[in-house]
């Protein structure tokens, strides 16, 4: 036979159809009618379908930018969870017991604006027309704080799925704290769509492992394998057995052919993993991509618009008129509106069931109601529970700080769960009030990631989108580098995840320059919304846990030291301002030393020591420079004038740091292996050092102007409030 790319274009569309159509049709049946003969499935239904194929691959045209393919591939999975599976409330977008729908494979998320407009959540058709253009509610990839019924950002590929099991993890939590044997309060399913990509991502395979072990029944996961990667076929880079991959994690594994001509193999399939209560289930659906297009089943379809021509060919091949762009029938939108109904219904029977659980169990449900509200501890109760460190106590490290703190608040937050990426007894992140989390004891919060980095920070983005928690995570600072796709996410989508990084420069000592972190402390200072604690001393670490419970919109890393820590005779409050006079001279000061963490006490001793030898001599510690930046111009001023000279001392990299400081001691290499004490005084962290760095300082400045670093225009971002 000839090949098909040799066809007439009509007869092309006609042999994929019914195959009687005069090759000049423009196909003005109804699609149901046309495609009876091919398609197992109601009219409705098929219409319903083609129906999202073309309104999805009308907004990337409109766009002209995006990705048609995977929306018109996966359009009858879409249809079958909205339409048919899940529960979920247009009119209660955060209705807490609503099925979470994760599109993994965010690219395609012109098919999940399609689902949104059609149920009627707050995505209106003049928003699809605007899809990807700025400040629309229908941005390139999935965005949780632009678009209502968004869960969580995605785009990047494997994060995601991730983020599910963070979700099917919390679901689980939350039903075996509350449920009662006559009220199921949580009993939610959480659906993910996902393609190739994400499993080719080492966090999915991550986060999959650890939600095979923990046997999350209600994780199911549709996978979309249509055979293409953007560079061609999967053939190229992507031919193993994903089947096998997820039998061994301890996955239920199902297998669908074909979803382009029905959805009764898909709608077993999904019944079939709903009642596996065990373990997670992932069914691999063959879809293929770009389903309609003259270029189906190619990596032309991907990122793309299908172009005028082939989508009015799109439109013409599924009953659609070719010239009308976001088409939709009246028998369409009378489908969603009976379903929504139908979900509007289901919710309010929910709603009347909580009521009574209200009155059987008031105390409850008062914690659930605060905690999905978000509402915050207030400063003061936080200030009750926190330990109180004086002159004279035991010099410890601060990740024993940590401990003491963090310690000290679980109890009275339930909604603080988290774990260590198998680092435990070195992170000491363990609580004391609770057991861990496992597949028999859902109720435990402590969770044991191991050794998953990425996954684990993934994981802790899912538990806060869902709704009620404060997660935590924790490893060596250093390894935050594993982690850093997932941080970013936290921190874009205004998630207040508290990540705790212990060993926190090259003072850890022996395990040497590759545990040793020099880079990691700029390289999350640079970010936007991010807070990153680094404390000197034990009220420090009171205060970055304090604050890091206050910021629910941003995600917090407090880095702790291996090494014993000296109390600086601070308080909490000062702390609390970010960077603060820790030491001072009676006189104008003449030089001024900054520090953090462990380097601080090194600031203060050489303070002192200069000053003893005729220069007046400042020392402030910085624990967090975004808190600092936060203060006044007033209150910066007078902690750092800007016009002294000024010296920063921190074993870690020097970049971020001329905003604040004229000269820097600081890393400009990787680490070495040795005692720590040895290890920071071959780079130069000794008092003798500092001494000798300032004096040199002092005398490169005398009689010379001193630059101003406070002496700088402020000028106002232009970006709208709530951006960040």
């Amino acid at each position: 036979p000839k090949p098909l790319a040799s066809f007439d274009k009509h007869l092309y569309l006609v042999f994929f159809t019914e195959g009687i159509i005069n090759s000049t049709s423009k196909m003005s049946e109804p699609a149901a009618k046309r495609s009876k003969t091919c398609y197992n499935g109601s009219d409705i239904e098929k219409e319903c379908i083609d129906t999202t194929r073309a309104f999805s691959a009308d907004m990337v045209q409109a766009a002209k930018s995006g990705h048609p393919g995977a929306p018109m591939g996966c359009a009858p999975m879409a249809h079958l969870l909205w339409g048919e599976v899940m529960n979920y409330s247009p009119s209660d977008p955060k209705w807490m017991n609503r099925d979470r729908f994760i599109l993994s494979n965010g690219h395609a998320c012109a098919l999940q604006y399609s689902m949104l407009h059609f149920t009627g959540y707050d995505v209106s058709l003049e928003d699809c027309q605007k899809f990807r253009q700025l400040g629309s509610k229908t941005p390139g990839h999935p965005e949780s704080f632009v678009t209502s019924g968004v869960e969580v950002c995605t785009g990047p590929l494997g994060q995601g799925i991730t983020n599910a099991v963070g979700i099917a993890i919390a679901e689980k939590h939350m039903a075996s704290t509350f449920n009662k044997d006559d009220a199921a309060v949580f009993d939610h399913f959480t659906y993910v769509i996902c393609g190739d990509g994400c499993l080719q991502e080492g966090i999915s395979s991550e986060a999959s492992s650890l939600a095979g072990h923990l046997g999350l029944g209600k994780l199911i996961v549709l996978y979309d394998d249509n055979l293409i990667t953007i560079d061609g076929s999967t053939e190229l880079s992507f031919t193993e057995d994903v089947n096998k991959r997820y039998e061994s994690y301890g996955w239920d594994v199902q297998t669908v052919d074909d979803v382009s001509n029905g959805l009764e193999a898909l709608r077993t399939a999904v019944e079939t993993a709903k009642g596996v209560t065990d373990k997670p289930s992932i069914i691999k659906i063959r879809t293929v991509i770009g389903y309609g297009s003259t270029k189906e089943g190619t990596a032309k379809t991907h990122g793309a618009p299908l172009g005028p021509e082939d989508l009015e060919a799109v439109k013409t091949r599924f009953g659609l008129d070719p010239e009308k762009h976001f088409q939709v029938s009246d028998a369409v939108k009378s489908f969603w509106t009976e379903r929504v109904a139908s979900l509007e219904k289901k919710k309010e029977e929910w709603v009347a069931m909580y009521a009574k659980y209200k009155e059987a169990n008031p105390d409850q449900a008062k914690e659930l109601d605060r905690r999905f509200a978000g509402e915050l501890l207030p400063m003061e109760e936080l200030e009750k529970v926190m330990p109180t460190f004086a002159t004279g106590d035991k010099d410890k490290a601060t990740r024993q700080f940590s401990e003491i703190c963090l310690n000290a608040v679980a109890p009275i937050l339930p909604e603080l769960i988290g774990g260590s990426a198998d680092l435990t007894p070195s992170n000491l992140t363990a609580m004391k009030c609770s057991g861990d989390f496992q597949k028999a004891t859902p109720a435990g919060r402590y969770l044991r990631f191991g050794v998953r980095e990425h996954a684990m920070s993934s994981i802790c983005n899912g538990i806060f989108a869902y709704g009620g928690f404060r997660p935590f995570c924790a490893t060596f600072l250093n390894f935050a580098g594993y982690a850093l796709g997932a941080i970013r996410l936290s921190a874009l989508s205004k998630f207040g995840v508290i990540y705790i990084m212990t060993h926190d420069s090259i003072g850890l000592g022996e395990d040497g320059p590759t545990h040793q972190p020099v880079e990691m402390l700029e390289s999350l200072r640079s970010m936007p919304n991010i807070y990153v604690h680094r404390p000197g001393d034990s009220n420090e670490t009171v205060a970055a846990y304090m604050q890091a419970l206050q910021h629910r919109q941003s995600p917090t890393v407090i880095c702790g030291s291996r090494s014993g820590v000296k109390f600086l005779g601070n308080t909490v409050e000062n702390a609390l301002k970010g960077a603060y006079i820790v030491h001072d001279t009676k006189d104008e000061p003449e030089l001024i030393l900054i520090g953090s963490g462990t380097e601080i006490s090194l600031c203060v001793d050489a303070a002192k020591k200069l000053t003893e030898d005729g220069t007046p001599t400042r020392a402030v510690s910085m624990p967090c420079q975004e808190v600092f930046l936060e203060q006044s111009s007033q209150y910066q001023k007078s902690v750092l004038p800007g016009s002294v000279p000024t010296l920063s001392v921190e074993a870690s990299s020097v970049h971020g740091w001329h905003r604040f400081s004229h000269a820097q001691i600081s890393m400009t290499r990787y680490g070495a292996s040795g005692k720590g004490p040895q290890v920071m005084a071959k780079f130069g962290f000794t008092v003798e050092n500092v001494v000798e760095k300032a004096t040199k300082l002092k005398a490169f400045y005398n009689g010379k102007d001193v630059p101003d670093l406070m002496n700088r225009p402020d000028f106002e971002t232009a970006v709208e409030n709530g951006d960040h």
